[in-house]
């Protein structure tokens, strides 16, 4: 007999692959014979990974209907193996498996969806943390601000869409019966999405939010923040507008911590 190990990889194999040496190793019946019972294991195992595709992508799932979903849903099985040991990652490809594979690849909304209520799981199942307060923010020095790092809670989500994807996510979300009809802008439109607590939560972006909340997402400075703003604020008033857009984040509570470079702060007091 083949050791435990080797007979659970062959099973495994079969149930990706539906061939394998496990064949050998099942004893069958008159009423069910080997073919019939490893099948039932396997289609088992697909129909799973259909229910998490499902639970993962409310908006993509009803906007397709069950039919095509499903259709979509078992492509995207044969194409991408479950690869870790939680199902919960199971979906992280699906986006790009859209946008890439004919014929789905026609219609860039199915992207964008699936993408859209990726972030969302992706912002729901992030590590929790304390978030920064109006307090804290008080009492960092006026002079230390340029050197300051915010750091985003770990939900954080940044998208640019072209497609009104988060208007379908909220009807399906609420079953409405009707979806929005698919709209497409002009350019791409920046959205943030994230969680508070045990909610989640989205809303779009100016361009120059978008444009300094990505500057916080590479760790850059508040003085480099300001510095990246000027494409689109005066000068005289950068600071001001970039200080109503951090507060404006920690109301919403995007913020996990701020830091300060030491290094800098002690080059800026030498001045």
């Amino acid at each position: 007999m083949k050791p435990l190990r080797r007979l659970q990889e062959d099973f495994q194999g079969y149930l990706l692959d539906l061939t394998g040496p496990i064949e050998d190793e099942i004893i069958g019946t008159e009423t069910v014979s080997v073919t019939e019972r490893l099948e039932i294991y396997a289609i088992a195992y697909r129909l799973r990974l259909l229910e998490t595709l499902e639970t993962d992508f409310v908006a993509l799932n009803a906007f397709l209907g069950k039919d095509k979903f499903e259709e979509i849903g078992r492509a995207y099985i044969d194409a991408h193996t479950s690869d870790h040991f939680s199902l919960r990652y199971f979906g992280r490809h699906m986006s790009r498996f859209l946008a890439e594979t004919p014929p789905y690849r026609d219609d860039p909304l199915l992207a964008e969806l699936a993408a859209f209520d990726w972030a969302l799981t992706d912002a729901f199942d992030a590590e929790d943390s304390e978030v920064v307060t109006a307090d804290d923010m008080a009492a960092i020095p006026p002079a230390d601000w340029p050197m300051m790092r915010l750091v985003p809670h770990a939900s954080v989500q940044r998208l640019d869409l072209q497609w009104n994807a988060p208007a379908i996510w909220k009807a399906a979300d609420q079953k409405q019966e009707t979806l929005p009809t698919p709209e497409k802008a002009e350019f791409p439109v920046s959205w943030v999405v994230w969680r508070q607590n045990l909610e989640s939560y989205f809303r779009s972006l100016t361009v120059d939010e978008a444009c300094a909340l990505d500057t916080v997402l590479r760790g850059e400075s508040f003085e480099t923040i300001c510095e990246d703003l000027c494409e689109w604020i005066d000068a005289q008033n950068v600071a001001a507008h970039a200080a109503g857009l951090l507060k404006q984040w920690v109301t919403d509570g995007l913020i996990r911590e701020i830091t300060l470079s030491e290094e800098k702060r002690k080059d800026t007091r030498k001045k």
